[in-house]
């Protein structure tokens, strides 16, 4: 595939930082008392977490940021890591060559489904499923799990604008019970969809998985990608362009689980969910929406966090699928 440099971008723009702070501030109360889902079973320690917790922050590709509620309050990025190992990998590797590898086309079950693995003879999923995940940071490259877990880390701290911590009681949660995880890693490795060891690529995605964030920091990351791989608050490139682009695809594609169509009707932009409540939701060429709410729906996904992406993206003008009637041409 060959990239026509001469592409035409055009953007748009967010509301005026006032106006949008009001349409922020807006959606959380509108959500605030919204009582439905549960708390994740998935990990013991994410079943202690404050249920009324709610956070919003909108960052922009000109770096200001807006916030409201729990934006600060500190939560487990889970699979919302996801999209930005996959950008790092496709900066290490080539676009393509992850692509191959670990697949990119929705598998329509759940995030932990095996049934995608087995039905792929080379077990290619797509890298926002905890199987493609896996693989895909198998493909971190390090002489052991200290040195590939550093590039990870310094990539996901460079797309946030901070360095960011280790939430350690979570991380021993998710070793003691992630049997999962383990057995999707054998499944791949045993079809040649893993490189190297498989204990290594569950290692690396599980403290991933457990790096504490906040709303606001998922913004900044979400906003990095909506600005073409620089982030807009450090002014810092942490990927090239095109790799901003296949990102943004495979969120649209996978990036809410088997949910991801319904998402992409009801929200019209790339989003990406974790069982630990954030979602980030990325408008290209305007910015970002970080939220976190711990209560999840069925599949995984925050319940207030998509009311609110959904009343955002046409409060703010987000979605990137509207349009309008334009004036006849005289």
């Amino acid at each position: 595939m060959t990239t026509d440099a001469r592409r035409h971008v055009s953007p748009g723009r967010l509301p005026a930082t006032p106006t949008t702070q009001d349409r922020v501030t807006e959606a959380h109360e509108l959500f605030r008392s919204e009582s439905s889902g549960a708390l994740s079973g998935t990990y013991p320690a994410l079943a202690t977490v404050d249920p009324g917790l709610f956070g919003l922050s909108v960052v922009t590709t000109t770096g200001d940021v807006i916030s409201a509620g729990d934006a600060q309050t500190p939560f487990t990025i889970m699979s919302v890591a996801k999209p930005f190992v996959f950008a790092l990998a496709c900066e290490l590797r080539g676009i393509e060559s992850v692509r191959r590898f670990v697949g990119v086309n929705a598998t329509g079950m759940a995030f932990d489904s095996t049934v995608p693995v087995e039905r792929d003879q080379r077990g290619r999923t797509n890298p926002m499923v905890n199987a493609g995940a896996i693989a895909t940071a198998s493909l971190v490259p390090g002489d052991g799990v200290e040195a590939r877990w550093e590039v990870v880390h310094d990539a996901l701290s460079r797309f946030a604008g901070r360095r960011l911590e280790l939430d350690h009681d979570t991380l021993a949660s998710a070793r003691a019970t992630n049997h999962r995880n383990r057995g999707l890693a054998n499944m791949l490795a045993a079809v040649g969809a893993l490189e190297g060891e498989a204990a290594d690529a569950v290692e690396v995605y599980t403290r991933q998985s457990c790096l504490s964030v906040t709303a606001t920091d998922l913004a900044v990351m979400g906003a990095a990608l909506a600005d073409g791989g620089t982030n807009p608050v450090t002014g810092q490139r942490v990927v090239d362009p095109e790799t901003a682009h296949a990102t943004l695809a495979v969120m649209a594609i996978a990036g809410m689980y088997e949910t991801s169509g319904d998402w992409l009707f009801d929200i019209g932009m790339p989003g990406k969910s974790g069982i630990g409540g954030g979602i980030v939701t990325v408008s290209p060429g305007k910015g970002a929406l970080g939220t976190f709410s711990p209560l999840l729906d069925g599949a995984g996904n925050s319940v207030r966090g998509q009311l609110a992406a959904r009343h955002l993206a046409r409060r703010l003008g987000l979605d990137i699928l509207a349009s309008e009637e334009s004036p006849p041409v005289r």
